[in-house]
């Protein structure tokens, strides 16, 4: 008979499969929730502290990422904090978790790595990355990867070619605004043209014109968008595209160093990766992944910090306009040289002001993941092995206890602050693991805004602002309305 089954389960069979999948769900519940109750005394006399769980297997994932202004905590840290205090556990990313807001607490995590605590980023991460990403690896590799990244950055950061390819890049995008008489610009998209040429010139020696440049520049965009999507590897969905992508950027950089390697093109001295191919202590993937990493951060993390910077400028017209007088005497002092230059950029104090207080206020790195490696008494906590823990910069950046009227963007705060990183303020991380690479973002930061405030002026062509999903962007890009001004109407206002 049509619709019927032409054969039939018997009654005991569907009782069989019903109490499985309740076997399997009460299961899934109470590996959940368990933590939560079990008296865990690993150390005599201390517990977890308070917090919630939320729903089985997902926990309070969701809400934890909720979208919300990164000048902001979010609605999630605000409530926990209220009700538990600054340190609580949660269930976050399919594990129990300790959360802390708390400067003493996020210190003693980032200066016990690989003691106490461990880097520990969701699997995704891993498989768009890269498996030996300096990012995601630990214990000796991480310590080889991160001697070679100090020893480039060391030998870049003050050298006379790296200064001069930054002023370049940053004179050439400015000029090109110029020539074209635009009035209207995405910001977001110029400093990442910016900071790609940058990087690319600096790493492989590559200039922006070149067809390597451009297939790498097209496969990065891909790669991108894909780190920070649902990671689910489903062939043509955006997670997918992006480890695609990063196959081809190897493949792209394995070239390059192999034409290197044969001194196919010795025209192209690039004293970066010279560096990095002389040393023998990095297997030639990890040579690979070094320089992707590279990309990554000199890249992304940049281009925002410049996208943060004058955001937040164009909302201090004070701070502005004490910027351009820095920056207009600097050039005065700078008479007949062409290129700005390591002393020029030590003078730059207000600039230097204005960088820290957009990471204190933008927070670029909302928080980090970790793990615990053994069970760890904190004040009067337990912190369980095994479990998350998630050190949070921008609580203890918007803690008002900790900075004056936390959430106003006041660079003169810092004329009395140490400009260095400190329990306090932790824009680039800390500890063994803490950014190799945040000298270097600044130089660019500061010589980009040395010619952008000289020759332009700009407000928002739309209302936008940084939002953390978790990953901090403008959802606009930053639309500005620029226009063009002479260094006699700069002199003017100052």
């Amino acid at each position: 008979m049509v619709g019927e089954f032409p054969f039939s389960f018997p009654f005991p069979f569907f009782v069989g499969i019903s109490v499985g999948v309740l076997l399997l769900m009460m299961m899934f519940v109470c590996k959940h929730f368990l933590p939560l109750f079990a008296n865990i005394s690993g150390l005599k006399g201390t517990a977890p502290p308070p917090g919630s769980f939320g729903w089985p297997l997902i926990g309070e994932t969701l809400s934890f990422l909720k979208p919300h202004g990164s000048n902001a905590i979010g609605s999630f840290l605000e409530q926990h904090c209220s009700r538990y205090g600054k340190v609580f556990k949660s269930h976050l990313f399919f594990s129990p978790a300790i959360v802390s807001c708390d400067q003493e607490l996020n210190h003693f995590i980032l200066q016990n790595e690989d003691k106490l605590f461990q880097c520990s980023y969701p699997k995704p991460i891993h498989g768009v990355l890269g498996k030996n990403s300096l990012l995601v690896v630990v214990g000796d590799a991480h310590k080889r990867l991160r001697t070679m990244a100090l020893t480039l950055v060391s030998t870049t950061k003050s050298k006379v070619s790296y200064l001069n390819d930054i002023e370049e890049m940053a004179v050439r995008i400015i000029h090109s605004w110029k020539n074209q008489h635009r009035t209207q610009i995405l910001f977001c998209e110029e400093a990442r043209k910016f900071t790609f040429s940058v990087i690319v010139k600096q790493v492989l020696g590559l200039t922006p014109e070149e067809p390597q440049t451009l297939r790498i520049l097209e496969d990065f965009l891909t790669f991108m968008k894909g780190l920070i999507s649902f990671p689910v590897y489903i062939p043509g969905l955006p997670y997918a595209r992006a480890v695609q992508a990063r196959l081809r950027i190897s493949s792209t950089v394995k070239s390059i160093i192999e034409e290197r390697r044969k001194g196919g093109d010795s025209s192209k001295k690039c004293d970066f990766l010279d560096v990095l191919l002389s040393t023998d202590t990095l297997s030639e993937e990890e040579k690979v992944s070094f320089v992707l990493d590279s990309l990554l951060g000199g890249y992304e993390t940049t281009s925002l910090l410049m996208a943060m910077t004058v955001y937040f400028l164009g909302h201090c017209p004070s701070a502005l306009q004490q910027l351009q007088s820095e920056h207009q005497k600097i050039k005065r002092n700078r008479k007949n040289d062409k290129f700005l230059n390591w002393e020029d950029y030590k003078k730059m104090e207000f600039t230097q002001n204005v960088i820290n207080e957009a990471l204190r206020c933008g927070n670029i790195v909302k928080f980090l993941h970790r793990k615990a490696l053994k069970d760890v008494r904190f004040k009067d906590y337990l912190i369980p092995s095994g479990w998350k823990v998630l050190p949070v910069f921008s609580a203890v950046h918007l803690d008002t206890s900790l900075h004056g009227n936390a959430s106003h963007f006041h660079p003169w705060r810092w004329e009395s602050e140490n400009l260095a990183p400190t329990k306090k303020f932790t824009p680039f991380g800390g500890g063994p693991r803490f950014c190799p690479g945040s000298e270097l973002a600044k130089v660019e930061v500061a010589f980009f805004l040395h010619h952008f405030v000289l020759n332009f002026s700009w407000r928002l062509g739309e209302e936008d602002s940084p939002t953390a999903y978790p990953y901090v962007e403008f959802q606009k890009s930053l639309p500005l309305i620029i226009n063009p001004i002479s260094a006699a109407s700069v002199q003017k206002t100052i």
